[in-house]
């Protein structure tokens, strides 16, 4: 286990581990909600591009530490920086956070408890896939405070339909668990005393199955959802014909027609 520490937190804002090809990110503010500050973007960053090229690395899982997934972005750090150019690097950071899960090669999965709003919400549904505890809370609450949940409302509303997203963004309110799954911002929901066993359930399905396809399947997913029908569809021939050429297609189709398991390299 490794920590990224600050002079501004005397916990360190992020515990990274690799365990057995499992990478475990948690978000580590814990009497703060987990409030992502720009010191713990600044941490996630970095262990995100560490990340991409570990190729010992099967997936990653993003958690929080304490009673909490995360509050969001820390208000008390923007409030006594409240200039463009901090408040705009900040976002901007965030961001940048946001495409790296995405176009990490491997899948990242929320472990969720407690609260996640704002931010903490944004992460969620920015990860590839999400299981929750049966007493999360999920919120877009910013409007409550005068302050629109713009950055968070992105992949909010590419995982929800556009009217619950609409409503979660401009009411504020929390929904439950049971709710998110039923919204799709969450895959599974499960009693707390089982959340780590359902994340390492949906890791070792993923594990077993062919890295190299893994990864160039995550990026031909996201790639098709943004283009228009006909372009996915090209993406989607050009993307299933490099891989029926490939070799792990050949040892899992061919595996397949011999009755046998196929065996990965």
């Amino acid at each position: 286990m490794t920590a990224t520490a600050t002079s501004a937190d005397v916990e360190p804002t992020l515990l990274r581990s690799v365990e057995n090809g499992v990478a475990r990110l948690t978000l580590n503010r814990p009497r703060a909600f987990n409030a992502i500050s720009s010191d713990m973007l600044e941490a996630l960053q970095d262990a995100l591009e560490a990340l991409r090229g570990d190729e010992s690395v099967r997936a990653v899982v993003v958690a929080g530490a304490g009673g909490a997934f995360s509050g969001g972005h820390d208000l008390k750090e923007m409030m006594a920086n409240r200039t463009e150019a901090f408040v705009g690097d900040l976002f901007e950071r965030c961001c940048r956070v946001m495409l790296a899960i995405q176009s990490l090669p491997q899948p990242v999965i929320a472990r969720v408890h407690g609260i996640a709003t704002a931010a903490g919400c944004q992460i969620v549904a920015g990860c590839d896939l999400a299981v929750a505890s049966t007493e999360a809370r999920f919120a877009t609450s910013g409007i409550n405070f005068g302050l629109f949940c713009a950055t968070p409302g992105v992949p909010v509303s590419r995982n929800v339909s556009r009217k619950r997203a609409f409503e979660m963004l401009f009411t504020g309110d929390f929904i439950d668990a049971d709710t998110a799954k039923d919204w799709g911002l969450v895959n599974s929901v499960v009693p707390t005393e089982q959340l780590d066993a359902e994340v390492a359930r949906l890791i070792s399905r993923i594990a077993e199955k062919p890295r190299a396809v893994v990864a160039a399947g995550k990026a031909f997913f996201y790639r098709q959802l943004e283009a228009p029908l006909a372009q996915a569809y090209r993406l989607g021939a050009a993307a299933i014909t490099a891989n029926m050429l490939g070799d792990d297609a050949a040892e899992g189709v061919g595996a397949f027609m011999e009755k046998r398991k196929p065996r990965w390299e």
